[in-house]
Formats: structure tokens, C-alpha cells, sequence
């Protein structure tokens, strides 16, 4: 019995496992495919493990073995018809996503078979990406004359380089698992991808959970400023993990040459 076993989504399961949660699109006929409600539903997911303290990293991926997240639903997405509707449809997405990249927990997307659209842009909100090798990525949504809307011309940038990225969204080609390892879009190729991210996300989670976090927000605030303002953010999160009982903790066990017992203090 966990905290997530009474919860009820439509297009989602929610699953813990200890100290890890896995968070699966589950809609394998439409390929996982993102409609509204879908979104909705991932917000709230993300909502529920950020209130959930037993939980110490999130790995998320799609039902069924062809797709991660397909992309997009296009039937719904051909309704939209006015620059009010696409705006909205656009900053709600981003909403959900900037929710998932903000959890103060490691994120790791296990992705099999298609990350498309928005289903790469679900993957690039996450910390870690875990491929399978056939896997297939991309960002093809100018050939159905849009953009990347859920953050895609944001995170890829500044995930693979200005060059690299353009190079994706302009010619909306796929890129399989082994380019996009090469190319910084994923860290990980595995023949059991989902089995990866559960190690790396236990190597992850015995380190001290403020640690975590610290890190991430570091990286996070001081990505889009000089060198300078970024470490001087780092001082100031460096000072405050030095003041927890968990910094306490881990020297301590690193002298007594034992295992610390992080308590997230």
C-alpha cells in the first residue's frame, strides 16, 4: 500500500516504489499522445509528488513499448484556430512542464520508441533522459506549420547548443538513440531503459536529499546568468547546506567510514 494506490487518472498511472515514483502515460493506442487532459493529469501527478515527502526521485515514461510520448494529440491540436486558443493551450503546457522541472527531486524520462513533439519536450523538462536504442526524438512541429510550444525552443538550446537544436526544429527530422547520446540530447542508452533509470535514480537518492535539491536550483538560477552571478548563488546555497543536519550527518559517517542516514535536515 502507498500513498498514490487510492488515486484515480484517466490517462496516467502513478506508482511508488519505496522512495521512487514512476509516473507512466498511459494512453498506448493513441501513443501517448499529450491532449489536454492528459496535461492536466501530469500537472496534478507532478502536484502530488511535490507534496509527497516519501518520495526522493521521479522517473517518468509511456505505457505500451512504441511509444514514450508520441507527441501531441493532432485531432485536438487542429482545432485550435485563433491566436487566443494557441497562446493559452501553449503557456498551460508550460506550466505543467516548468512544474516537473522545478521539483526539487531528480527526474529521469524513460524513453522507448517515439519522444516526439511534445512528448521531447516532456522528456527535456525532466533532469536525466534514459533512451532505449530505438528510441526515436525529435521536434517535427513545423511541419504541421506551428512551433514547439510546451518550452521546446528553450530547453533544447540550452541543452545540446543553439546549432545543434536549430538543426532539429528547422528540418524536423528524428534523431535515433545513438545520435542523440552523441549530440548530449540523452545520457543513457540501455537495452532495458526503464531498469536504467531505476539505477540511476537509487545512486541518486542515497545522497543527501537538501544536497539534491541545492544542486538543481544552483543550476537552474545560475544557467542564465555570467559565471560570476552564478557562483555567488552557489556560495549562498553552499552556505545553507552547511547549516543542515544532513551536511552534519555525512561528514560525520565519511570519519566513522560507515553509511550516512540522510533525514532531508
Amino acid at each position: 500500500m502507498t500513498l498514490f494506490d487510492e488515486l484515480e487518472f484517466s490517462n496516467l498511472q502513478l506508482d511508488q516504489h519505496g522512495p521512487l515514483a514512476v509516473l507512466t502515460v498511459n494512453r498506448p493506442k493513441a501513443l501517448n499522445a499529450l491532449n489536454s487532459d492528459t496535461i492536466t493529469e501530469i500537472g496534478q501527478a507532478v502536484d502530488l509528488i511535490a507534496e509527497n515527502a516519501e518520495i526522493s526521485a521521479l522517473i517518468v515514461t509511456g505505457g505500451g513499448d512504441k511509444a514514450f510520448v508520441a507527441g501531441a494529440d493532432i485531432a485536438e491540436l487542429s482545432e485550435m484556430n485563433s491566436v487566443y486558443m494557441g497562446r493559452e493551450l501553449s503557456l498551460g503546457g508550460q506550466e505543467v512542464m516548468q512544474s516537473l522541472s522545478n521539483l526539487p527531486l531528480p527526474t529521469i524520462a524513460c524513453i522507448q520508441g517515439f519522444a516526439l513533439g511534445g512528448g521531447l519536450e516532456l522528456a527535456l523538462a525532466c533532469d536525466i533522459r534514459v533512451a532505449s536504442p530505438r528510441a526515436k526524438l525529435g521536434l517535427p512541429e513545423a511541419s504541421l506549420g506551428v512551433i514547439p510550444g510546451f518550452g521546446g525552443t528553450q530547453r533544447l538550446p540550452r541543452l545540446i547548443g543553439m546549432g545543434r537544436a536549430l538543426d532539429l526544429l528547422l528540418t524536423g527530422r528524428q534523431v535515433g538513440a545513438e545520435e542523440a547520446l552523441q549530440m548530449g540530447l540523452v545520457n543513457y542508452v540501455s537495452d532495458d531503459p526503464l531498469n536504467k533509470a531505476r539505477e540511476v535514480a537509487e545512486q541518486m537518492v542515497k545522497n543527501a536529499p537538501i544536497s539534491l535539491a541545492l544542486i538543481k536550483e544552483a543550476v537552474r538560477r545560475g544557467a542564465h546568468l555570467s559565471v560570476e552571478e552564478g557562483m555567488e548563488i552557489e556560495a549562498d546555497l553552499f552556505g545553507m547546506a552547511v547549516a543542515t543536519a544532513d551536511f552534519a550527518e555525512g561528514t560525520r559517517a565519511f570519519l566513522d567510514k560507515r553509511r550516512p542516514d540522510f533525514r532531508g535536515e
